[in-house]
């Protein structure tokens, strides 16, 4: 099942350190099948607050996708944008394709 690495990512200043790492991060995503999918694109907040920008990557499976956040080539870059951009970071599955949320609701009905 597809997975994702989701990055809530705080506005600040652009450092060096950061365009080094955005120059270094797609050479770690390829060798685990790794894609951007949105990569601080316009943010139209609907409800609440969204301080900042959103980074999605795309991964084949969640042990791929914890697989490439521990491998050494992604840590060796990781300081660059931590010591820099405040934010939040999870690797998530995704669904299956005929997904129904009417279904998953049933579902957990039966739970109560």
């Amino acid at each position: 099942m597809t997975a994702y690495a989701l990055a809530h990512l705080r506005r600040a200043p652009i450092h060096a350190d950061v365009l080094e790492y955005l120059e270094r991060i797609d050479a770690t995503l390829t060798p685990f099948g790794g894609r951007f999918i949105v990569h601080g694109g316009t943010v139209d907040v609907m409800e609440g607050t969204w301080p900042g920008d959103v980074v999605i990557i795309e991964f084949p499976d969640l042990p791929t996708a914890r697989s490439w956040y521990h491998s050494s080539n992604y840590q060796e870059i990781k300081p660059l944008r931590t010591r820099h951009l405040a934010g939040e970071a999870i690797l998530v599955d995704g669904v299956e394709p005929n997904h129904s949320s009417a279904q998953m609701a049933a579902e957990l009905s039966q739970r109560r």
